[in-house]
This record gives structure tokens, sequence and C-alpha cells, in this order.
């Protein structure tokens, strides 16, 4: 029964008591007088934290031939005393049928001297000196051969001063936090190499540092992400709502930029699912149309506001995530904690467009967009 309540802690933890939203200090409010901080490299540093927490880094591949694609490396540790490390991968079809999907564990797996980057067996993660540029090569498994260089074109972000909300009751000595970096706008190149396919990567992609500082359904209830590239604009927001113990609190940080340039960054944006369905099978209400919306100023003073809204069309996937652990522990972390984590996942094969007004002058531009929504508990 200790083995079990441990293992239970580990994958999906009991419900917490309800501490209000003065629980959070959320980047929100270091928003309010820093919209947003322009990353160095020592902001891009793994935080590999001896307590527990998951540590991503992801990149997502928009190719100009159409190919949607994203790799990610996961870090975790569970209660400071077991590390994992995990890395995957996935080709979406957007024609329909299966996806080309591959989640290796790493072995071996280690960080530079300045944690800049990370290597493990048949795998390395390499940032440049000039901190301008990743390279990801992976052998991990011979059926998905990865060879990516991504190299930012705009400055990366966190918004606020460091980008992180802290979770806890007394705001000097926190007992959780989250936390999101990106490079939203690179170029990419190179190939991922599958059994039947190589795939050309050239096209743009966006790079994201996440750090969820405690256990992760603990900090977020709900997820929205939206990243959305037009030749000229990038558009990206993420946003979660935590649980009722945090005062069901929306967090939302995102940005508007063109190459060179962060146009907006910050955290008044919003997310509106405009239409949903009843999932049959698990009671989410699935969304089926949606509005995002940004809202700021430039640094030079200048209003912006931004919209991207319409049909998400039909998902790409839906990922029941507690059917990654074994049967008899999901049916009693169901019950015991409420957690019932999907992932619902959409690239519009109708092009949606960007509403970009900047002080006044306004434009419209087609593009391409990958989203998810998440429900958790």
């Amino acid at each position: 029964m200790n083995w079990l309540k441990s293992t239970l802690s580990a994958v999906a933890g009991t419900q917490e008591p309800i501490y209000g939203p003065e629980a959070i200090q959320s980047v929100t409010k270091q928003a309010e007088t820093t919209p947003y901080t322009a990353l160095t490299r020592d902001d891009l540093r793994w935080r590999a934290y001896q307590y527990t927490n998951v540590e991503t880094q992801t990149f997502y591949v928009m190719a100009d031939n159409g190919t949607l694609v994203f790799v990610q490396i996961i870090y975790s540790n569970i209660v400071g005393i077991h590390t994992t490390a995990q890395f995957n991968a996935k080709i979406f079809n957007l024609k329909g049928g299966e996806h080309v999907w591959h989640s290796d564990p790493l072995s071996n797996f280690m960080f530079d001297e300045g944690m800049y980057s990370f290597g493990a067996d048949n795998l390395s993660l390499t940032l440049n000196e000039e901190a301008d540029a990743y390279v990801l090569k992976s052998t991990v498994s011979a059926d998905c051969l990865v060879d990516l260089t991504f190299k930012r074109t705009t400055p990366g972000f966190v918004v606020g001063k460091n980008g992180t909300s802290y979770f806890g009751t007394d705001p000097k000595n926190p007992w959780g936090s989250m936390s999101h970096s990106f490079w939203p706008r690179c170029t990419v190149e190179g190939t991922i190499t599958t059994p039947g396919q190589a795939y050309d990567m050239a096209g743009r992609g966006v790079f994201i540092h996440a750090l969820q500082g405690m256990k992760p359904h603990h900090a977020a209830a709900r997820w929205n992400f939206i990243n959305f590239q037009t030749p000229t604009y990038t558009a990206i927001m993420m946003e979660y709502t935590t649980p009722p113990s945090y005062g069901s609190t929306k967090v939302n940080v995102g940005g508007i930029l063109k190459d060179g340039e962060i146009i907006y960054a910050g955290a008044t944006n919003a997310v509106t699912h405009t239409d949903s369905a009843q999932d049959s099978e698990n009671d989410w209400p699935e969304p089926k149309s949606a509005r995002y919306t940004w809202e700021g100023t430039t640094s030079d003073g200048k209003e912006v506001t931004a919209e991207v809204e319409g049909s998400l069309g039909p998902r790409l996937d839906r990922i029941d995530v507690m059917a990654q652990v074994p049967g008899f522990i999901k049916s009693i972390a169901g019950s015991v904690a409420g957690t019932r984590p999907y992932i619902y996942q959409y690239s519009p094969q109708e092009k949606l467009s960007l509403k970009l007004n900047v002080g006044g002058t306004e434009t419209i531009e087609e593009g391409t967009m990958f989203c998810e929504a998440t429900f958790i508990s």
C-alpha cells in the first residue's frame, strides 16, 4: 500500500486544499510593469531542479512543403529521488490516418558544464556560442533519424521579468512554479528520416523551454496553445488555468513578432472556444472553433491588437495521457485526484488569417496554425 501511495503521488497525486487565488503569484503581475524581457544566453540554461518537476524543450516545425512536426526532450524528477529523460518525435499525417510517433527513453543523459546543451546515448542537443541556434541530432530510434537546426530570426522572450509564476501561500517561500521561454520565429533546416520516407524540414519553427516546478496537474487544470505562422508574422500564445485550489486563475503569455522584431509580448491575451461539442468518450467539451486575441503596446507606445479566429477543422489527434500508465493506476488515480488528461491537437487545412493592427495600421495575412487544447482535471 505504501508503494501504491508513492506511485499515485508521482503519477497523479491527490487533490489539494482550496488555497485561493492569493496562493499564486502570477507572471501577469510582473507583466504590468515589465511586459516582457528579451532572452540572454544565461536564460537558456536547463534548470534540472532536484525536486518534483517536469522540464521540456520542444521544437515545432512547419515545413515549406506542408509537413508538420514536433520533437521534444523531457527531463523529469520525481520527488528528488528518480530522474528520467525521454525523446518524443511526432510527424502529423494531415490527410488522415496514422501519425508517425516515437517516444523513447534516454540513457546516460547529461548536460554540458554550463547547462546549455543536453546529451544522451545517440542524442545531442547543442546551443551554439552565439545563443541563436540549436542543433538536434538523434538516432535513438532507427525508425526516426532526426537532424535539425533551429536558428532564431527574432529575439527570444519571456513574459514579465523572468517568465515565471509561483505557487504557495508564502510568496517568499513558494512550493511550486511554472515558466515558459520562447523563440517564436526561427528558420529550420534538416531532415527526419523514417523507413518509409525522408522528410525535408526546411521551413519555419518555434522553440519553447518550459518548466513545471511541481506536479503538473496541481499547477494547471486546462491548457491552450497556438503557434500561428505567416510569411511575415508569428503569433504565439500559451494559456493555462489553475485548478480550484488556486482560484481557477488564468495565466496567459504570448506575443506577436516578425523577423528581427518583437512587436508585442505580454500577458494581456485571451483564448475563447467559440464552439465546442461534448466528447462522447470522456465528456470533455472538445473545441470546434476558437478565437485568440492579443492586446498591448509596442516598445514605443503604439497600440497593438491582433486576432486569429475560425474553425479548427477536424482534430489531428486526441491523446489520452493516462493511457501511458498501467490501467489499475489510471483507474485509481482518476478516482482519487479527478485527473483525466486529454490533449486535442489541430491544424486547420482551411487557412485562417492573422488580423493585426499596429498604431492604427491594419494588416491581414493568411498563415498556418497548430494549436492544442488540453483538459486535465
